[in-house]
């Protein structure tokens, strides 16, 4: 009887959607608040939107910008310390040795099976390098790629997140029917959002729907109820 074949239907853009959970969340609580709070200071709905534009903007340039930073660091990190590894398999390779013997005995290895596995890896330094920066740092090379398109995915998730809050007041002159409307709007948004999220990482849907749109309910709230005692 022929064996079945095994399919790996692992998740692998992690990346991705972390840069869109980080995008789109923001988006979506960020305006949000703004606008309940300005819609309990103001009566004109034009200055919502107005001032809810801006802050899209403000806020996807600056969450984009960050992006882009943070993924430049990280590749920056990983260049400094595989040639700190580096240097290390040239200056002290008994103890660089010592160390993938140890991984391999974290793992169950005995010494003696641990001993031939070592010598193969580390017989090339490359290899030898690379084996150390995934296996004992935890370290994966670096997307050349990764910093531009984590920076364009963070901004326009937020400005596409940002949008949804800010819809009825652009549609309903009434502010304070507009708000009604955002915020059933901006929930039902969060709680699918947060439903999606959870489903990419094996958490319950309901509960990581319900989670993101109470936090997101609380900051307009907060937001909502501060306008309305200083105004």
């Amino acid at each position: 009887m022929p064996a079945t074949r095994h399919i790996e239907t692992h998740f692998t853009a992690t990346e991705t959607v972390r840069d869109i959970v980080i995008g789109m969340s923001d988006g979506l609580t960020v305006p949000f608040a703004l606008a309940a709070g300005l819609a309990g200071a103001v009566s004109a709905a034009n200055v919502i939107v107005v001032a809810g534009l801006a802050e899209i903007a403000a806020g996807s340039i600056a969450m984009g910008l960050g992006g882009y930073l943070a993924a430049r660091t990280d590749s920056e990190h990983y260049v400094a310390e595989r040639e700190r590894e580096l240097r290390e398999t040239e200056t002290m390779p008994q103890q660089e040795r010592a160390e993938v013997s140890k991984l391999f005995r974290d793992y169950g290895l005995s010494e003696e099976q641990a001993r031939p596995v070592v010598a193969a890896i580390t017989a090339n330094r490359s290899r030898w390098v690379d084996f150390m920066m995934r296996f004992e740092l935890d370290l994966q090379p670096p997307d050349a790629s990764r910093a531009p398109r984590s920076a364009f995915t963070i901004a326009a998730s937020y400005a596409i997140g940002g949008l949804i809050p800010l819809l009825p007041y652009m549609l309903l002159p009434d502010p304070t029917a507009a708000l009604e409307v955002s915020v059933v709007l901006t929930l039902l948004a969060l709680f699918v959002f947060g439903a999606v999220k959870a489903r990419f990482t094996e958490i319950n849907p309901l509960r990581g729907g319900a989670q993101t749109a109470l936090i997101g309910g609380v900051a307009a709230t907060a937001a909502f109820t501060i306008a309305r005692l200083i105004g």
